[in-house]
């Protein structure tokens, strides 16, 4: 009878002593906690990713064709296998997905207002090139409250460890907004043609860029050349003006022929190194992205060129 008793207490005493509680706390435990290691990990492996080239493309005036020249030059380099992100940063007058077959309306515009993310403004354009659309009313980013500039510079600095090549079609002129990307750029290629207002233009911006920060690197594009002669006379005028009286380099990029196709792919909204890959304008392009592709950043270690484009745009 004893021993059937001491095995009843123990039988009645082992639910009290089960420590549920302590397994009721310990399950979710292990939940976050692979989350926050991924999180942590992906945090890491993109602060230690070179961070990408960025080329502004720019020009002294309106209607040198310098919005085709940036669309069709990002996609040769992405058909080099470059992991290409093209943005429109002509802020007043945005016209990439006019020249372009992309699909959607989202643009930074809706970034700033905190409609949607940058992730969620991001287009697939041709041969794998990710488009960012600008919209007519951004010009007045300097007037944004400071917690909007934040934002904004925050989104955008993400890009950088995102793609190998950010190209940046910049307005016209030398607005304030057209020379903090000229500045904060690797590498600024100005666009002209060979009509006299065009290379004013080019060298006014090209002195103020220079002035204002002088190692900026610069290179010229002539542009609706007639021949290889006449191309390479503009270049070797503008340089040696700009060698003279500002002391600096400015870099051959080369040119880019006269040619009747380009004008029949934008109708077509189709970019001419795809639509006509063999035309004489394509296959200058198609020189030009390997001239831009063998380049090398001076300094992989340069504060990042949104936070500069921060710096000195607001």
């Amino acid at each position: 009878m004893k021993l059937i008793a001491k095995k009843h207490v123990f039988q009645e005493q082992t639910p009290a002593m089960a420590p549920k509680p302590i397994c009721t706390s310990y399950r979710p435990a292990p939940e976050p906690q692979p989350v926050d290691q991924a999180e942590r990990l992906r945090l890491m492996v993109r602060a230690q990713r070179k961070t990408a080239s960025v080329l502004a493309v720019s020009s002294g005036k309106g209607g040198v064709g310098k919005t085709n020249v940036a669309a069709n030059l990002a996609i040769c380099l992405a058909a080099a296998g470059k992991d290409v992100i093209l943005i429109d940063a002509d802020l007043g007058l945005a016209n990439l997905d006019v020249i372009l077959p992309v699909q959607g309306s989202a643009t930074l515009a809706h970034v700033i207002a905190q409609q949607r993310r940058l992730e969620e403004v991001i287009r697939q354009g041709p041969a794998g090139v990710r488009l960012i659309c600008g919209a007519s009313g951004l010009a007045q980013m300097a007037d944004l409250s400071e917690f909007q500039r934040q934002r904004l510079i925050e989104e955008m600095s993400v890009l950088e460890h995102e793609a190998d090549v950010i190209v940046i079609d910049t307005g016209a002129g030398i607005s304030r907004n057209v020379l903090a990307f000229c500045q904060g750029a690797d590498h600024t290629l100005v666009v002209t043609t060979p009509e006299p207002p065009s290379i004013t233009d080019a060298y006014a911006l090209i002195k103020t860029v220079t002035q204002d920060n002088p190692g900026t690197r610069l290179s010229l594009l002539v542009n609706m050349v007639d021949s290889r002669a006449q191309g390479k006379m503009i270049y070797q005028r503008i340089a040696e003006v700009t060698q003279r009286f500002l002391g600096g380099a400015l870099y051959n990029a080369g040119y880019v022929f006269r040619d009747e196709h380009l004008p029949q792919a934008v109708q077509e909204r189709q970019p001419v190194v795809l639509a006509y890959p063999r035309c004489p304008a394509s296959q200058c392009l198609v020189a030009l992205a390997q001239k831009i592709g063998r380049a090398r950043r001076d300094d992989a270690q340069a504060p990042g060129f949104f936070r500069k484009v921060a710096n000195w745009f607001f």
